[in-house]
């Protein structure tokens, strides 16, 4: 049962880490403000950021509740 949990906890951060890098950056200062007007314009892929934010919160979340259950001693 440890292996199981602790398989589903390697799949949880390699996923975490991917939708968090995967994720656009927010520009900042001056030209942040340029780009922000252009991108409105022009369109944004803001429907994969979305989903992105969505599935990096569930993986967050997964991978809190998977180290707690390691951290159990019913599992060790």
């Amino acid at each position: 049962m440890k292996t199981v949990v602790f398989v589903l906890q390697i799949i949880a951060s390699i996923g975490l880490i991917a939708t968090v890098l995967l994720q656009s950056g927010k520009s900042a200062g001056l030209s942040g403000a340029i780009a922000g007007g252009a991108e409105s314009v022009f369109g944004k892929k803001k429907g994969l950021d979305d989903f992105l934010s969505k599935l990096s919160t569930i993986f967050a979340i997964s991978f809190m509740i998977l180290t707690l259950l390691l951290s159990l001693p019913v599992l060790n």
